[in-house]
């Protein structure tokens, strides 16, 4: 039975030897053949706790980052992350192949992040967002001041930055979270409608009311006033 100790992360290493993961990319190798995301998933579904390592090595660190962008606090989007794992795996004996695993996955997530957006709408974070905090995805820290830049302007792409996760926050959930997927997690109209249950013409709609609203605000930005 899988318990939060096998997730930690570390249910996934980093492909040290005979670890699940690594059997599984074992297998697709030796097999000369590439398995998707649904047939590593079908494994799980049997029962193959190595398959179910390989999915969550793959997907932990976007997974995070969709999280963060979500809810701006890190330990919260790590937490919300494993969560997203542990109901995939609850989910595995019921699992059907309908969808791409990724819209499959996503659903799940974001589901469970609108649903902790609305359960905790009243609450303030314990840890707030800095702007020179590294990125949870990439570890890389874009909000820092650029050297080659004047201390007029890195004030200016302080405020800039600032503006833009404010007003995307503000944005209606849907909405928001259509950004976030399109935006930062590079995903296409078609996943995008997959995951919200949407029509591709409908998501476009959404995705263009988003971003009308956010040239409106930010024109201050976009015009390099």
């Amino acid at each position: 039975m899988l318990d939060r100790g096998l997730l930690n992360f570390a249910g996934a290493p980093s492909s040290p030897p005979n670890s699940g993961a690594g059997s599984v990319a074992n297998a697709l190798r030796d097999n000369d053949t590439t398995l998707s995301d649904v047939d590593v998933m079908l494994r799980v579904k049997t029962g193959d706790e190595s398959a179910f390592a390989y999915l969550v090595q793959k997907y932990r660190r976007p997974m995070v980052g969709f999280m963060y962008r979500l809810c701006h606090n890190p330990s919260t989007a790590e937490e919300l992350a494993q969560e997203v794992f542990l109901r995939v795996y609850r989910s595995r004996t019921t699992y059907e192949p309908s969808a791409k695993f990724t819209t499959w996955l996503y659903r799940i997530a974001t589901n469970l992040a609108v649903n902790h957006a609305r359960d905790n709408r009243h609450e303030r974070p314990e840890n707030t967002v800095r702007l020179d905090e590294p990125d949870q995805e990439t570890g890389t820290t874009p909000d820092l001041a650029d050297e080659s830049l004047g201390a007029e302007e890195q004030i200016l792409k302080r405020e800039r930055l600032a503006a833009i996760r404010s007003k995307v926050n503000a944005l209606p959930e849907r909405q928001r979270v259509a950004v976030i997927m399109h935006k930062y997690q590079q995903m296409d109209y078609k996943e995008i409608a997959g995951i919200l249950k949407l029509s591709e013409s409908a998501t476009k709609s959404l995705l263009f009311r988003a971003y009308e609203t956010l040239r409106e605000q930010l024109k201050e930005f976009v015009s390099g006033k």
